[in-house]
């Protein structure tokens, strides 16, 4: 049986990821939970699941350090959102324990120190985005040798067929609305701008070590292929479900094995999927994201942060929908090639990227 800690377990991988563990109750066991502010549905998770050990983001994060070390987890799920979530990935690899990563800020902001840190506690790093679970899995079945091009697939968002005048107009609810998959706020309007599809390419780029000019992205609605590897003969092998995050989180917890499962298979009748070049011109955070990825040093840190306020302003109406990619772009202006040297470094950076960032608005 695997203990099992999640952070950020009111989210929406924290809701998923408990979902699949009332489900295997004979194969995993909650060894504590972490949640934002919301004490109170995290007490009754405390009591469903029978977990004493708690924390909340009130707390100090060196509690969490102590809570690791109380429960002594095999795995812990990272669920938490934005550039909150580094700092406790950073505390699991530290303990030497295997990490089901969800949290997109501990990759794009820390990668070079994160990987170092895992490989010298020899603790693995398991991908729980569904594009990047795909990789994963497809990167393990076909061999990396064999690979050419990874193909990250986009929903599009909501917003994938207006007209560049249209979207000048979108309001926060329409942003909010995503055709194809229910998350937070902040990624569901990172997706419509395809920020978020701009990040999971950095992502791609650090976690399977592959130059940006290897990855592609193709916009899929119906968001059933979940990615694709290219192999050196040319052919794609792509990986299929349904939307549902609970696929590569059940995969994550049980790697690095394949079990049979309760989740619903795939029905491959009736079902239609079309596949379409992405508008970099409309969506410009995809292009800059590929560009912060290449240029590397700072880059990265600088783009999170800086679409980070973009979106904070534009759910509080401060900026309109078109003012995130304009506010992201004025940010990357600025000298970041240089490369941090520590996680101090890193969240230096954070910091004045974020001030940069307030000051632009």
């Amino acid at each position: 049986m695997k203990k099992v800690l999640v952070l950020g377990c009111t989210g929406s991988i924290g809701t998923s990821t408990l979902e699949i563990i009332r489900n295997f109750p004979e194969d995993f066991k909650i060894s504590g939970l972490t949640a934002h502010n919301n004490e109170k549905k995290l007490l009754e998770l405390s009591q469903e699941f029978g977990c004493k050990h708690l924390l909340t983001s009130k707390n100090p994060i060196e509690n969490l350090n102590n809570l690791i070390q109380e429960t002594k987890p095999d795995i812990v799920v990272n669920g938490i959102a934005g550039s909150a979530g580094l700092l406790p990935s950073k505390i699991v690899l530290e303990n030497k324990i295997d990490l089901a990563l969800a949290n997109k800020e501990t990759v794009v902001m820390a990668w070079p120190l994160i990987k170092k840190l895992a490989e010298k506690n020899k603790s693995n790093i398991i991908p729980v985005d569904s594009e990047h679970s795909a990789i994963f899995s497809l990167i393990n079945q076909v061999g990396k040798e064999n690979i050419s091009q990874l193909v990250i697939t986009a929903s599009g968002g909501p917003f994938r067929e207006l007209s560049k005048d249209e979207l000048k107009n979108v309001t926060l609810e329409q942003a909010l609305k995503h055709p194809t998959w229910n998350m937070g706020r902040k990624i569901t309007i990172d997706s419509a701008s395809l920020a978020n599809k701009g990040l999971e390419v950095i992502e791609a780029n650090r976690l399977f070590d592959t130059p940006t000019e290897k990855i592609s992205v193709t916009v899929h609605p119906q968001s059933l292929v979940h990615s694709l590897v290219r192999t050196n003969d040319g052919m794609l092998y792509g990986q299929i479900s349904d939307p549902d995050m609970k696929h590569p989180i059940y995969s994550a917890l049980t790697y690095p094995f394949n079990k049979e499962n309760y989740l619903k298979h795939f029905d491959l009748f009736d079902c239609t999927m079309t596949f379409y070049k992405p508008r970099y011109e409309d969506f410009p955070m995809l292009t800059y994201a590929f560009e912060a990825a290449k240029k590397a040093g700072s880059y990265t840190i600088a783009y999170n942060a800086a679409n980070e306020i973009a979106v904070d302003a534009f759910i509080n109406k401060k900026i309109g929908f078109l003012g995130i990619p304009q506010l992201v772009n004025k940010v990357l202006q600025a000298d970041w090639t240089k490369e941090p040297e520590s996680f101090d470094d890193v969240f230096e950076v954070d910091r004045w990227a974020r001030k940069l960032s307030q000051e632009n608005l």
